[in-house]
């Protein structure tokens, strides 16, 4: 295989087809908006609202899956990591009660 055709090789699978359709019904002034903010962005409605929905939808899970804590909330999460307190009563019977579960799964 030479070099050019190793290189558009690469360049097929990295590209993504775009075969997938999303709709969504605006109002003129969304419309209006989302037009102008592409325009003066130099680049298409479609890439423009793709690109931001892209990431809006990133942040929204970084969001909801990163915990942001404070210095104090770092402490006591490391300290109940390095030194966990003892199980009690009810966390053994939620253990047996999982291994049971886990078996009956089994069969």
């Amino acid at each position: 295989m030479d070099g050019a055709s190793g290189e558009q090789m690469a360049l097929q699978t990295t590209v993504r087809q775009r075969d997938q359709r999303l709709e969504a019904r605006v109002t003129p002034d969304q419309k209006e908006l989302i037009e102008r903010a592409a325009c003066v962005q130099g680049r298409t409605i479609t890439d423009f609202v793709v690109s931001a929905l892209q990431e809006a939808a990133r942040q929204a899970i970084t969001d909801h899956t990163v915990w942001k804590l404070t210095q104090e909330q770092q402490k006591v999460f490391i300290g109940a990591l390095m030194d966990p307190p003892a199980p009690n009563q009810e966390l053994r019977e939620a253990y047996k009660r999982s291994r049971k579960y886990k078996a009956s799964a089994r069969r």
